[in-house]
């Protein structure tokens, strides 16, 4: 039953990384830094072939027991090499950070004390197939 077990996941794995070949992103990854806005696919942008390129968010909870710290962040560099880093507790921001997937179109914007302001997602697909 193991055996199965790991088998199943194993081909599983092999298809996805099937799926994920061929795919390409129609629009690079922009960092705006004079309208404080970043924009781009997620997933492709953390396998694209200059991988200095990249886009996503995330959240992180510390917990120490007595008092649960939760923050996220967003951070973007465009094949310019303009780069952004931003911050946010605000709780709403978290859970749109928390819902974001591997195929995620992102959108951020930070003020400027490069705190998160909004935290934008679109589940549709960017991704095109290789011509």
């Amino acid at each position: 039953m193991k055996i199965r077990h790991v088998l199943s996941m194993t081909v599983l794995t092999l298809l996805t990384g099937f799926a994920y070949a061929g795919l390409v992103q129609p629009a690079p990854v922009v960092v705006d830094l004079d309208n404080r806005v970043a924009l781009g696919d997620q997933f492709t942008a953390r396998t694209a072939m200059n991988e200095t390129v990249f886009i996503g968010c995330g959240s992180r909870t510390i917990d120490d027991g007595v008092n649960p710290f939760r923050f996220g962040f967003c951070q973007a560099r465009d094949s310019e090499g303009d780069f952004i880093f931003c911050s946010t507790q605000n709780a709403d921001l978290l859970d749109e950070m928390r819902a974001l997937t591997a195929y995620a179109f992102i959108t951020f914007s930070w003020n400027e004390n490069d705190e998160c302001i909004r935290v934008g997602s679109s589940t549709q697909s960017f991704y095109l197939p290789k011509k």
